[in-house]
């Protein structure tokens, strides 16, 4: 039997898979940790603990459970959360946390610094992106500004994807789709790093070699075999960011096709005909030399569930609270009797792109309850969704078909809410472990074991959400985007201390 590993490293678990040949999971294993956020506007990780730690820690798992002989594994690949920011010495140890992606607002300054230099048009055409939270330049000419002796010390810049890759292979690499968030570091049309526009950010030879993720970058190392039970020379990918894998796993790969990630974010990846460059949303080479893919993002998500859970369901076992909630929630009815949430607790992606944007449960009497509060929840993240579906449709982009993966997608309430304000139906496939699944897809395909069709065979689709209208919604979608509209001010004044 012939075998592939995934493992993907996300905002706050680790999971991975190990799959044969036709699709199916002979083992999984999973390792949560922490966001760490040091103070408002940071989000960081351990790379050593939570990307190189869970990723022993699941492999070993794997092997452990499922008895596979290493040498059985054809192949590995890798994906974790990004764009991450991490600087590491000549001996590719790290040199402080790593800094995530756009939930990170550390390089405000920066990209305003960068923008107002430059000129946003200038970046947009040569960048295919405008400089956001979400863009890796500007945090490296924080590092530079802010940690001038981390700076100096400061060999390469990696993302947790690279980190992975170069402590299983020793190659320091990164994906184009990966590389094209290093705004403004990176040419979308030579598909290049560059410094003409920015030459004070960073040596280019201190950036990672420009790979296609379906590429192999190395092969796994004496050291590397010890410290997970691989075997050496296991071939291994070059990798991606967690969003694109979870995108692959469910088969978006036409043009036309949309991911919608139901995660600690809901992360929206379209595999676009062509370039589309709009300030508002994000866009990318795809995986693959010659494809393209326009993304959108919201800062928090399943990370507001996780909030709630633990801050206002206290009384339930953490185990079970999750259903309880949505049953709570479903004696709501559409609309949460009145009750709008603003889903900004970690300012937000696109498509406002306001670091400043704040939190808010708007329109709370005495005779709200817990289940009206968890409706609007889950209804202000789905508001914040059709902001970004509309935004696409804006732009001449609207779905050919709309597929949902992720743990959100156990949430039947979630689900049918989203679909019904966003007025699209959803498909959801047989199989939702997400961006690891992708992975060991990936990881095939780079071997030549499987073709780019075979994924809809290794995860056939199992359902069909269908939108269902109602005026109550649409009432409150006008409400919601008027409701930031009239206290975006506020909010930033809040925060400017």
């Amino acid at each position: 039997m012939a075998y592939t590993l995934g493992i993907d490293i996300g905002t706050y678990e680790t999971k991975g898979v190990l799959v044969d040949e036709a699709g199916e999971i002979h083992g999984q294993a999973a390792r949560g940790h922490k966001m760490l956020v040091p103070q408002p506007g940071w989000a960081e990780h351990r790379p050593e603990e939570d990307w190189w730690g869970d990723f022993v820690h699941v492999c070993q798992s794997i092997l452990k459970k499922t008895g596979v002989d290493p040498a059985e594994i054809k192949a590995v690949a890798c994906s974790a959360i990004g764009p991450c920011m991490l600087p590491v010495n000549a001996s590719g140890d790290p040199l402080m946390n790593g800094v995530l992606y756009g939930v990170d607002g550390r390089a405000e300054r920066e990209v305003r610094d960068l923008t107002d230099r430059i000129g946003e048009e200038t970046i947009i055409a040569r960048c295919g992106n405008a400089l956001t939270s979400q863009s890796v330049g500007p945090k490296i000419l924080w590092l530079k500004r802010n940690r001038p002796e981390i700076y100096a010390e400061t060999a390469h810049i990696l993302t947790s994807t690279s980190f992975l890759v170069q402590r299983l292979t020793g190659q320091v690499v990164i994906d184009h789709y990966t590389a094209a968030n290093f705004s403004p570091l990176y040419d979308v049309k030579t598909q290049t790093w560059i410094d003409d526009l920015a030459d004070d950010i960073i040596d280019l030879d201190k950036l990672p070699r420009l790979l296609w993720s379906n590429e192999i970058a190395g092969e796994i190392t004496s050291k590397a075999a010890a410290e997970t039970g691989l075997a050496i020379g296991t071939p291994v990918t070059a990798g991606t960011i967690d969003a694109a894998a979870e995108a692959f796993s469910v088969g978006v790969d036409q043009p036309g096709d949309m991911m919608m990630m139901y995660g600690s974010t809901i992360f929206i990846i379209l595999r676009a005909q062509s370039q589309v460059s709009d300030p508002r949303i994000w866009y990318a080479p795809w995986l693959f030399q010659g494809e393209h893919a326009s993304m959108a993002g919201l800062a928090t998500s399943g990370t507001l569930t996780h909030w709630f859970r633990d801050q206002f369901a206290r009384d339930l076992d953490p185990k079970q609270a999750f259903p309880l909630l949505a049953e709570e929630a479903s004696t709501s009815p559409p609309g949460a009797n009145g009750l709008l949430m603003l889903p900004y607790f970690s300012g937000e992606r696109t498509p406002i792109h306001d670091i400043n944007a704040k939190g808010t449960f708007f329109g709370l009497n005495l005779t709200h309850t817990r289940g009206d509060m968890y409706r609007a929840l889950i209804e202000g993240i789905a508001y914040g969704t059709r902001h970004v579906t509309d935004t696409f449709a804006e732009l001449g982009q609207s779905p050919a078909r709309l597929l949902a993966v992720g743990g959100g997608t156990k949430n039947a309430l979630w689900l049918q809410a989203t679909s019904d304000i966003i007025g699209i139906d959803q498909i959801v496939c047989e199989k939702t472990t997400g961006a690891s699944y992708g992975d060991a897809f990936m990881a095939a395909l780079a071997v030549g074991a499987v073709g780019r069709d075979d994924i809809s065979t290794w995860n056939p689709v199992a359902q069909t959400v269908s939108a269902q209208t109602d005026p109550r919604y649409e009432k409150a979608y006008g409400l919601f985007r008027r409701l930031y509209a009239q206290t975006k001010d506020i909010a930033a004044e809040l925060g400017s201390d």
